[in-house]
């Protein structure tokens, strides 16, 4: 049996990209700076070489790696989780996908109001948790939705469970779907369900979704389901590409479901793909600039790497990266350009350090050339350089 995991430590990014500049991400790390901050301990990681990528005063380089270790440099334009894990398999972006600085447009709003029969309230950039703490209440009253933006590509509509069932939600955001495309094709229409009262504060719940975009090329996912072999999508990985190309869903909305989604998509035994993204870094810790919070969750992931070397098989291969940066030390909230570490694992890997990769697409480009699948669209393989079988 032959597979290959992608676990995607999301927003884990090591430093400023080359480019950082043109998305005003100069002096960027997220690693890096937490690191500084906090006494991080990452004892498994650091011995596949974690510290090897980035300075770390806790996680010092090791001699001797026990993995291939590389950076990986970002190629397409945007810095999202679309637009990451599409170039992850297989996908360059060369042009952005729209954002609204300004809010959106009254036609777009027009039309979404038509099709929900709900009134919008926001239509903003904003914090996600701030903004239901400030329109909360008007929601509750007046049952209009709370529309807002980020830095990134994104429609996110915010309700309360017990007003907007998080079903009717996910309804109304498919219907934002239909409208937001061609020049207003946001990466993701987010659901956002919250509770609590004005009294004591609002609460986001675990019932998010994203409805992305339909990847625009034939990718990884797709090409590996096409062969007849399993792609197996755990947490936001289903969402993230649309559906399409996914042989078995695994759910998960939160690191310890994702790391217990790996087992249990370990244990199918099939042979193909596993896809999975860890979501806290960036969702409860970047976007909040919560340094400890990040570091603890980095720590958490780290005590069950053992368990998840111990779960492989022998042709089995592990890529540990990220999909963009989101460093917590900085003023800001959204996320960062920067290069990704990527550690690969198996019985078979050759060990070692092997400098920078051009695109996060040469990820894609050595799988699928393990699971003998058709070439992707973008990437360079370097399964050669790395696998002795």
């Amino acid at each position: 049996m032959k597979r290959a995991l992608i676990i995607v430590l999301d927003s884990v990014g090591i430093g400023e990209a080359a480019d950082a500049a043109a998305f005003g991400d100069c002096g960027s790390n997220t690693l890096g700076h937490i690191g500084e901050a906090f006494p991080l301990a990452l004892p498994n990681l650091q011995l596949l070489g974690l510290g090897n990528l980035v300075k770390l005063p806790t996680v010092p380089p090791v001699d001797f790696p026990q993995a291939a270790v590389m950076k990986m440099r970002p190629k397409s334009v945007g810095k999202d989780t679309t637009i990451g894990h599409w170039e992850i398999a297989g996908i360059i972006m060369k042009k952005p996908l729209p954002t609204y600085p300004n809010g959106f447009p009254a036609e777009v709003l027009e039309r979404f109001t038509k099709a929900t029969g709900r009134g919008v309230l926001g239509n903003c950039v904003a914090s996600g948790t701030a903004i239901i703490q400030k329109l909360g209440a008007e929601h509750l009253q007046t049952g209009k939705l709370i529309c807002y933006t980020s830095a990134d590509s994104v429609f996110q509509i915010a309700a309360h469970e017990e007003l907007v069932p998080p079903q009717e939600l996910y309804q109304y955001c498919l219907q934002a779907r239909e409208i937001l495309q061609g020049e207003h094709g946001v990466g993701r229409v987010i659901a956002r369900p919250f509770i609590g009262n004005a009294a004591e504060g609002f609460t986001r719940t675990e019932n998010r979704r994203d409805f992305s975009l339909q990847p625009p090329q034939a990718n990884l996912l797709e090409k590996v389901k096409a062969a007849g072999q399993s792609v197996i999508a755990i947490g936001k990985i289903t969402d993230i590409f649309a559906g399409e190309g996914i042989t078995d869903i695994v759910e998960a909305h939160n690191n310890s479901q994702s790391a217990q989604g790996l087992f249990k998509a370990l244990a199918m035994n099939k042979n193909g793909l596993i896809f999975d993204n860890f979501v806290d870094f960036d969702m409860l810790y970047g976007h909040r600039n919560n340094i400890e919070g990040y570091a603890q969750a980095l720590q958490d992931f780290d005590a069950i790497l053992p368990q998840i070397i111990a779960a492989l098989g022998k042709k089995d291969i592990m890529f540990i990266t990220a999909d963009h940066g989101n460093d917590p030390s900085t003023s800001g909230t959204d996320h960062s350009r920067e290069n990704v570490p990527l550690l690969v694992y198996g019985q078979g890997i050759k060990c070692g350090k092997y400098g920078e990769r051009a695109s996060f697409a040469d990820l894609g480009a050595t799988v699928a050339e393990y699971l003998s699948v058709e070439k992707l669209p973008a990437g360079e393989s370097f399964l050669n350089d790395i696998w002795r079988g």
